[in-house]
């Protein structure tokens, strides 16, 4: 039962496949009752908000703060990471908080280190191409390598008091097997590869990267999260055909290990080919970019099904007039749809402008 983080009142307000479509009053103020009552498809006066990346790049605190530390060194001291995870919190009236991380915190712990290039690329420490290269990777000790990131997540939570609605994330095997098997963010091509190739060894390495993230999302929970959030951003480049078989079957399996625990939000970038295969991993959401229609993937969704995302990040570097004008129209197409998170199509850019991002988080926030 859920009752065991918050007490009756999460109850009350968590599940989706137990809830239906019952009608809560919520406290306009409490921007976490929100989020909570949107994902138990409860009636709100609007959408909550949050935005992917909102900590980090675009924020000038941020920026100073990047100065007397690595990126690396934020993610990994759980002091840093709350700071930054609250920095968009003290500047916006958002409705959640993400922890600030990284997804290949994870290939990390199993044993394959990564670094950031000058120019701010992916570096992995070594490849994977064999059998041999998978037997390196250990699971048995990512619950202590990642320990920061539970330390950060409680320490978070505390700060947030039960304001605002505390996310996790993680990659999904799919995105991570990517970089772990090329080396950057740049090239899916070996992944594919594998996948045709050698399904035995493509598999052994699914397999535990499945146990992996499952594992470590469990211990977002564990450590406060309210919901957690799977990152498929390479989803896209497969066929629709093999998606549920490179992709889509692993999710599922992460999803049904954390039934019962935390909502869970999948992202999947350029998969509208895909979408009845993503409805099948039994997410209770699934985010869209902003490269598909809304109002179509709203008709499509089943009814046990909430959406988030579709606003294109390339607004929030225009005008805060284009911002608002176009987080109106999506709000209109969502209107009535009690199951939608107002989110970007993917994450805010280093040039996003601030008072783009602000014209966006008050035009959700006045919908009626």
């Amino acid at each position: 039962m859920l009752c065991g983080r918050g007490g009756a009142a999460d109850c009350s307000l968590f599940f989706i496949k137990s809830l239906g479509k019952t009608l809560v009053a919520h406290n306009s103020n409490n921007s976490r009752e929100l989020f909570l009552d949107v994902c138990s498809g409860n009636a709100v006066t609007r959408p909550p908000v949050w935005l992917m990346r909102q900590a980090g790049r675009s924020l000038p605190e941020y920026r100073k703060l990047k100065e007397k530390h690595t990126f690396l060194e934020m993610v990994q001291s759980p002091d840093l990471a709350t700071e930054v995870t609250l920095q968009p919190l003290r500047r916006f009236p958002l409705d959640a908080a993400i922890l600030f991380s990284d997804i290949l915190v994870v290939p990390e712990a199993l044993g394959q280190p990564y670094s950031f290039t000058d120019g701010n690329g992916i570096r992995m420490e070594f490849t994977i191409g064999n059998r041999k290269d998978i037997d390196r990777l250990e699971t048995s000790g990512l619950r202590d390598s990642l320990a920061y990131s539970s330390q950060a997540l409680r320490q978070i939570k505390r700060e947030l008091n039960g304001q605002q609605a505390l996310l996790g994330f993680a990659g999904s095997p799919w995105t991570l097997a990517n970089y772990m098997i090329g080396g950057n963010s740049q090239d899916t091509m070996l992944a594919r590869r594998l996948y045709h190739e050698d399904s035995g060894l493509f598999e052994c390495l699914m397999e535990k990267l499945t146990d992996a993230v499952a594992d470590y999302l469990e211990m977002q929970i564990e450590a406060g999260a309210d919901a957690v959030q799977i990152f498929d951003s390479m989803g896209g480049c497969l066929p629709p055909a093999h998606y549920p078989f490179a992709s889509g079957k692993w999710i599922g399996e992460i999803v049904s290990r954390l039934a019962g625990k935390a909502p869970v939000i999948v992202f999947s970038r350029g998969t509208l080919g895909s979408l009845e295969h993503l409805v099948k991993t039994g997410a209770q959401f699934l985010s869209v970019d902003w490269a598909v229609d809304l109002g179509d993937i709203r008709n499509r969704m089943p009814d046990q099904i909430g959406i988030q995302g579709n606003l294109d990040p390339a607004v929030l570097t225009s005008t805060p007039v284009v911002a608002a004008r176009e987080t109106n129209r999506i709000l209109e197409t969502m209107r009535g749809f009690q199951r939608y998170i107002f989110n970007l199509g993917h994450g805010v850019t280093k040039d996003a402008k601030l008072e783009n991002i602000e014209s966006v988080i008050t035009t959700v926030r006045n919908f009626q």
